[in-house]
């Protein structure tokens, strides 16, 4: 009964009594400026799905600040060979209703992974493996078909409840009490979080797509925190706000122009070439970024331990675009532009900005661009489709170099990966694969060396930036980390101190 009358308390704020002050009673107020598509962890592909899923569920393993994979729902494992994997279980977990959680919830969710019809875009992981099997309620025994380096990094994805696979039933430190799409997802506190009840009373996930909206709530204090989706022209104003406080560091999130390669214009390599000299990534950097960046010369930052900085690079050079274009059979012509594409973005205003910059630049060139906006959902689903020429879109927070296998793999092509751009290269596909074989950190070093190399001479992307994580909260909230992938796993540990 206690726990019907919280949830409906923390609902009759929200919905009822929207000037009762949330953070006095304990309630985080996040927000996020998209609608996250899927809750269910097994098929969440956006930032606003797997990040509102880290509170929700608990992998085997979970990534830790530098995104090493750390010990959450298995308590250890052993290896007793480079194929076969033992998982030792925590004892007393349970699910937001109450049951208990044991080895067959984590096959039943395995097993949905590896299912082709289920759809997941873990599908190629979990295809790997040969053979699951419980030893007991807490034992857990996987064989894999093939060495895979990545394997532990990936079972951070979130254990579902057998018998209720359809709901959104975790053993997290927060449980879902509502989700208003367009509005908010509403999450109270899991008291019995095998880690300890958290000191939040909830957290709400409210959508507010309009960056002048969210700032001002910001400020009125309707909103405490904002992660990553702050217009870069607040930042300052923000950081002289003493009712706040602002989290910067270098990230890993990777910003990139994509074409789509079965377009009979982009599939030619001089007309990507073109377009990547025909960029101004530094002037966009400082103006419309605020320096809140640094230029990318492929998917992994500089401080990655597998970068590999050798790569051939495309330097501002409109001149040399220009001559490209003449090669590639597209010359300048009197009377109109060299091309006509189409971009698509979000309707997010710091995304339009950048998108006004960067096809005024490339038009620059000689190439017409016009620009589509859409609300998120329809974006993304154009995206996965190949309905698109040109677009633009961030990879947050990529931890193993494995990333590259869902991103630039053939056999990765949406829904079983994320090689949106539909890039193919056998090459390429072969060292991907020995890279995910192969265990020892630096030979991996060296496949991915090779690999970096080879796609940035292919262009599937033009690689922009990485951006700064920006991290925006009430100075109430305390213990709050920045966690390489944009996870909230730090707020089951954070607090609200009353001044």
């Amino acid at each position: 009964m206690k726990k019907f009358l919280s949830i409906g308390f923390l609902l009759w704020c929200i919905f009822s009594c929207e000037k009762q002050d949330l953070l006095k009673q304990g309630t985080l107020v996040i927000g996020i400026e998209g609608n996250p598509t899927n809750l269910d962890p097994r098929l969440a592909t956006d930032a606003y799905s797997m990040r509102i899923d880290s509170l929700i569920f608990n992998g085997l393993t979970r990534p830790d600040e530098n995104g090493e994979p750390t010990p959450d729902l298995a308590e250890r494992w052993e290896m007793p060979d480079n194929r076969t994997y033992i998982f030792y279980l925590r004892k007393g977990v349970t699910f937001h209703d109450g049951s208990k959680f044991t080895s067959t919830d984590v096959l039943s969710t395995f097993e949905s992974l590896r299912d082709p019809g289920f759809g997941s875009p873990l599908v190629t992981t979990f295809e790997l493996v040969e053979k699951m099997s419980a030893q007991d309620p807490y034992t857990l025994r996987i064989r894999l078909r093939e060495p895979h380096a990545p394997f532990l990094s990936q079972l951070s994805v979130g254990i579902v409840q057998k018998d209720i696979a359809q709901k959104i039933i975790g053993t997290g430190p927060f449980r879902l009490v509502r989700f208003s799409p367009g509005s908010s997802v509403v999450l109270s506190a899991n008291e019995k979080y095998f880690r300890g009840s958290p000191r939040l009373k909830g957290v709400i996930f409210k959508i507010v797509p309009n960056d002048l909206t969210r700032i001002l709530e910001l400020r009125k204090g309707s909103i405490h925190f904002l992660q990553n989706n702050i217009p870069p022209d607040s930042v300052d104003d923000l950081e002289h706000n003493p009712a706040l406080a602002v989290l910067k560091r270098p990230g890993a999130s990777y910003a990139y122009l994509g074409f789509n390669l079965e377009d009979p214009l982009l599939k030619n390599r001089l007309v990507r070439r073109a377009i990547a000299h025909s960029i101004n990534r530094e002037e966009i950097i400082s103006h419309v970024l605020r320096g809140l960046a640094t230029p990318a010369t492929g998917l992994l930052p500089s401080f990655h331990w597998a970068y590999e900085g050798d790569v051939e690079r495309y330097p501002y050079d409109p001149e040399k675009a220009r001559k490209l274009l003449d090669q590639s059979g597209y010359p300048s012509r009197s009377n109109g532009p060299r091309m006509r594409l189409s971009y698509k973005t979000s309707v997010s205003p710091l995304s339009k900005r950048i998108a006004e910059v960067l096809l005024h630049q490339i038009e620059g060139v000689g190439i017409a661009c016009d620009m589509r906006s859409y609300e998120w959902g329809t974006f993304f689903s154009d995206i996965k489709s190949g309905n698109f020429q040109l677009f633009t879109l961030l990879w947050v927070g990529v931890v193993d170099p494995d990333h590259f296998y869902y991103a630039f793999h053939s056999s990765s092509f949406p829904p079983r990966g994320a090689n949106r751009v539909r890039y193919r290269n056998p090459e390429l596909d072969g060292l991907l694969e020995k890279g995910r074989r192969t265990l020892a950190k630096e030979k991996r070093r060296e496949i991915y060396s090779r690999a970096q190399k080879i796609i940035a001479r292919d262009l599937p992307y033009v690689s922009l930036w990485h951006l700064y994580d920006v991290v925006a909260m009430r100075k109430e909230l305390k213990g709050f980390v920045i966690y390489p992938g944009g996870e909230f796993y730090s707020l089951e540990n954070a607090w609200l101190e009353h001044r």
